[in-house]
């Protein structure tokens, strides 16, 4: 069996269709790890969506900012934006068999010595401490009342985690690290502005995973969303956001081996 970990999609269906063929995904050996992001963006969010949910145990994606962009606008607790093109979805004949199916999707995915997170984990947090933060979230957004959450998801504060946090506020922390965080502190205050590569970054501040001593390098962590960074290969990392939206690639990395496989985006 073979793991295939899958950069941020937004919507470009195409590419990933060319992506599968070019890995010979087997559905009857193989699985698919996406870092989140199926939507938005790209012209093809809901093919993305129907394909992805009918492999069934054969994938695993995470919630990325733009997956939870569309559950928002579709409960009516956010405007879409002007390059959005989630409008597909929402006017889909299944679409709330779609948002309950991406609803109940994780925030967090470990496996073995892997972790698959959209955006990062806090320099603080092992990842057994982050799965356990994560199920917090995924506990809120699949139950009854998931809507009083969703109706005040979005904000920058409290910009640093504290244990103390409750309520509200610690779930929209965990959040926002887990699907928007690129650079924070060494004291875990968190940046949500820039969007540029790792290059020229405001004083005082580091990627996430460059923190000395993060508490979950023992891991190798799996995201995307940091489409400036581009591909990146390390022992205990993957950056797999390659920028398909924007016409560069759609990127998968086998995971025995880091072997890379690439689908260029039009």
């Amino acid at each position: 069996m073979a793991i295939y970990a899958i950069g941020d999609v937004q919507g470009c269906y195409t590419a990933l269709d060319k992506l599968i063929d070019l890995i010979r995904f087997d559905p009857a050996e193989d699985r698919l790890w996406f870092v989140g992001d199926l939507v938005n963006r790209g012209p093809e969010s809901l093919a993305v969506l129907r394909f992805v949910k009918s492999l069934g145990e054969n994938a695993v994606t995470v919630l990325g900012n733009h997956d939870l962009h569309l559950l928002m606008v579709a409960e009516g607790f956010s405007q879409k934006k002007g390059k959005d093109t989630i409008d597909v979805v929402l006017d889909a004949a299944d679409r709330e068999e779609l948002l309950l199916w991406l609803r109940h999707r994780p925030l967090l995915h470990a496996e073995g010595d892997d972790a698959l997170v959209h955006a990062s984990l806090l320099p603080s947090w092992t990842v057994r401490e982050a799965q356990l933060l994560a199920g917090e979230v995924e506990s809120v957004l699949r139950g009854a009342n998931y809507r009083d959450f969703l109706r005040v998801l979005y904000g920058n504060t409290p910009h640093v985690w504290s244990e103390q946090l409750s309520g509200f506020e610690r779930l929209r922390v965990i959040v926002n690290a887990m699907t928007r965080l690129r650079i924070c502190r060494p004291d875990g205050v968190m940046d949500f502005s820039h969007k540029a590569g790792a290059d020229n970054l405001p004083p005082g501040y580091l990627p996430w995973f460059d923190v000395p001593n993060r508490a979950s390098a023992n891991a190798r962590v799996i995201f995307g969303h940091w489409s400036a960074l581009g591909l990146v290969i390390r022992e205990n990392l993957l950056a797999l956001d390659t920028g398909c939206v924007w016409g560069r690639s759609l990127t998968a990395v086998r995971l025995r081996d880091k072997k890379v496989f690439q689908s260029h985006c039009s």
